[in-house]
């Protein structure tokens, strides 16, 4: 038995965790005119050992992102969907057509992982058939090699918005941000989901993991979350109705 059999795989201390941050439209996509604008990031995650990896979020350039993936000597098991909208996961924004999960299930063939009450707005904005899908709760793992990904359901911007922990890190797609959170006057979005979502669902997560959100919407890419929790201005607003006087429609 080696020291990586024995010791926690995504502790700081260990290798085993690949972990990549990459913005679309700088790492790759670069000649896409929306990724550029819309500056999502999407991640890579893994496990050294066994080669395996998911991807978060995977948009705009897919088989580029497989193509990094090979490069760093990994192979794409499955992908994780923070929630449905186009650019996280393909499909039409506003006319333009981006590339996503159905790119990815059409020259990979493997899973993707979604919160169930976010399932059909999956397929609707995607195409990809539900047997495509695979539907989780909040608190489930997703095992990658030996690297768990505990999946946070956090409804707000959409139904079923989800957050991924893993190693110490929060990927949060477009339910917390460095600066602010995500919009929640769009289609499923809920104001009062929201709430609860930031003050009781993610306020169990430590003040020492680090954020990693779903876009570029500030001047630094990732924070702990102790210091996006000191200086966000949605953790300024201490009650519900406080909130609902900024948020609710």
């Amino acid at each position: 038995m080696t020291d990586n059999d024995t010791e926690d795989p995504t502790s700081p201390e260990s290798d085993r965790l690949y972990f990549r941050q990459l913005l679309a439209g700088r790492d790759f996509a670069v000649d896409d005119q929306i990724a550029r604008q819309m500056v999502n990031f999407v991640y890579l995650v893994g496990d050294t050992v066994t080669g395996e990896a998911v991807i978060v979020d995977p948009a705009y350039g897919v088989d580029e992102l497989l193509g990094i993936l090979r490069a760093d000597d990994m192979e794409c098991v499955g992908a994780l969907a923070t929630h449905y909208h186009p650019d996280h996961v393909g499909g039409d924004l506003m006319g333009w057509g981006i590339e996503g999960i159905g790119r990815l299930v059409e020259v990979a063939q493997v899973p993707v992982h979604v919160q169930a009450d976010e399932s059909p707005w999956v397929v609707r904005s995607t195409g990809v058939g539900a047997e495509d899908l695979v539907t989780h709760r909040g608190g489930d793992l997703v095992e990658v090699g030996a690297i768990p990904i505990t999946l946070v359901h956090t409804p707000g911007h959409t139904p079923g918005s989800q957050c991924f922990l893993v190693g110490g890190r929060l990927i949060a797609g477009d339910t917390l941000f460095l600066d602010g959170c995500g919009r929640t006057d769009l289609p499923g979005g809920d104001p009062e989901a929201m709430y609860e979502s930031l003050t009781t669902r993610l306020a169990r997560v430590p003040d020492d993991t680090v954020l990693y959100p779903g876009h570029l919407y500030s001047d630094e890419p990732s924070a702990t979350m102790g210091q996006t929790r000191s200086h966000n201005y949605v953790f300024r607003l201490r009650t519900p109705e406080q909130w609902m006087t900024m948020f609710g429609q």
